[in-house]
């Protein structure tokens, strides 16, 4: 490695995190505005719901098939399209005069999203020694972790003080300058990964292990967006909080999401697939206790936030148990694997929050949505038990 990327290599990663600080904002600052832009575009809640789903659907393709795609482009100058195409996105969402045009700018930032996750791990990995790769990516994924904290609260105080359109242009914003640090930090010599043929891509969608991990993948993510897509109207309306305590509560959720990584990462190290067992478990029991409590609102909080530390808890272990069963079984293949469950994550995305959707338009109202993604979980937990036996063989 030469010394000028040694140079470079703190800050060419800061530049990687500010722009998935942006990305990871916008892609969850639509959960607190949901009442704020349903209200401005008199649309039901369910409706507005599906701006978390396509856009969920335009990184699940955005992933796979446009890493695969741009995979000859060099490195440096897909990642300052990538970031001009959320540039893009976002300012058009700022200025959609209706839910449509709305939705289409979600889609065309979802895709800029889903490569940038999947090219942004192996730049990462490749500013450092071999030694210190997983360290490399984690810091570029804090920034993922610090949107949830930082940017969809304060995204979300934007949207209800000076309207939506003014939350996507703050993270237009975010996203110029996660450009212009890439454009001056990122090196520009970054070697390309040797790209996955077709046939490669296949070999992962078509092992049975892999498929399971998939499938918990998306069952066990997307019965915590079945309930958090509309969280911000399940808080103000049965919890009964005010605009501004909705905000400071997705702070909370936003804290206990983080700790709750950095716990779930801990407990995956040894065995993901125990660890997943326990972590789906202890998460469809509080989802079940949540709609129990949610009516009350010093109990209700304390849920949450337990809700939040095991809701995105299970994100490590899931991505180490792809790698580690693409390093044993299809060796040379876990880019792609991991980009795969990359698009697994956001299909129980858009899974979740359909259904949530479904709920809240049905006689069963929004009250309903904690237990219905306790469902989902349940079934995560048989896929994993199944997925133990098949590991285990």
């Amino acid at each position: 490695m030469d010394t000028n990327i040694k140079q470079n290599l703190p800050a060419a990663l800061w530049a990687l995190t500010i722009s998935a600080f942006a990305i990871g904002t916008t892609e969850f600052v639509i959960v607190g505005l949901l009442p704020t832009v349903a209200k401005d575009l008199q649309i039901s809640i369910p409706s507005a719901g599906l701006l978390v789903s396509l856009y969920a659907i335009g990184v699940a393709i955005g992933a796979p098939v446009l890493t695969a795609l741009t995979s000859r482009i060099p490195r440096k100058k897909l990642l300052i399209s990538l970031m001009i195409l959320f540039i893009i996105g976002n300012g058009l969402a700022s200025v959609a005069p209706g839910f449509i045009s709305l939705v289409i700018a979600r889609i065309i930032t979802g895709f800029a999203h889903g490569v940038f996750f999947s090219i942004g791990s192996t730049i990462a990995a490749a500013l450092v020694p071999a030694e210190k790769r997983a360290s490399a990516i984690s810091v570029m994924f804090a920034g993922l972790t610090v949107a949830i904290v930082t940017g969809v609260p304060l995204g979300t105080f934007i949207g209800q003080h000076f309207g939506w359109p003014a939350t996507f242009i703050g993270v237009a914003l975010l996203g110029v300058i996660g450009l212009i640090t890439s454009i001056i930090l990122v090196p520009g010599n970054l070697k390309n990964e040797k790209s996955a043929s077709l046939k490669e891509q296949l070999k992962v969608i078509t092992n049975k292990r892999l498929l399971l991990t998939f499938l918990m993948t998306a069952l066990g993510y997307g019965g915590t967006f079945v309930a958090f897509t509309y969280l911000s109207p399940i808080l103000q309306e049965l919890t009964g909080l005010s605009e501004s305590m909705v905000s400071i509560t997705l702070l909370l959720y936003g804290i206990a999401i983080a700790i709750g990584n950095l716990i779930g990462g801990k407990v995956s190290n040894r065995n993901p697939i125990k660890a997943l067992l326990w972590i789906f478990s202890l998460q469809a029991a509080i989802l079940v206790i949540f709609t129990l409590t949610v009516h009350h609102t010093i109990v209700g909080l304390i849920t949450l936030f337990i809700m939040g530390t095991l809701s995105f808890a299970s994100v490590p272990g899931l991505q180490l148990l792809v790698v580690q069963i693409a390093e044993k079984h299809l060796p040379g293949t876990e880019d792609v694997a991991s980009a795969f469950n990359i698009a697994s994550f956001n299909i129980g995305i858009a899974i979740g929050a359909y259904a949530g959707g479904l709920i809240v338009a049905s006689p069963l109202g929004l009250g309903a949505t904690p237990w219905v993604g306790a469902i989902f979980v349940v079934l995560a937990i048989i896929v994993t038990l199944v997925s133990s036996r098949v590991n285990r063989k």
